[in-house]
């Protein structure tokens, strides 16, 4: 386990992007714009961060 944690949030919309980025997005936990998840900072979840970057918000944070 890290001790490491990401904030994501989604700022913009899913709709009328590619499959793949919006499986990247409800892979992360994100439903909803402005919906906030706190993920482990593993090189899976950074991937998928930075598939789909130009639809998030990503803020560190310690547990």
């Amino acid at each position: 386990m890290t001790d490491k944690h990401l904030q994501v949030t989604l700022v913009r919309s899913v709709h009328g992007r590619l499959k793949k980025h919006q499986d990247c997005v409800r892979g992360l936990g994100l439903r909803r714009i402005h919906h906030s998840v706190v993920v482990d900072d593993t090189p899976e979840s950074r991937g998928m961060i930075a598939k789909v970057s130009y639809l998030l918000k990503v803020e560190e944070v310690e547990a």
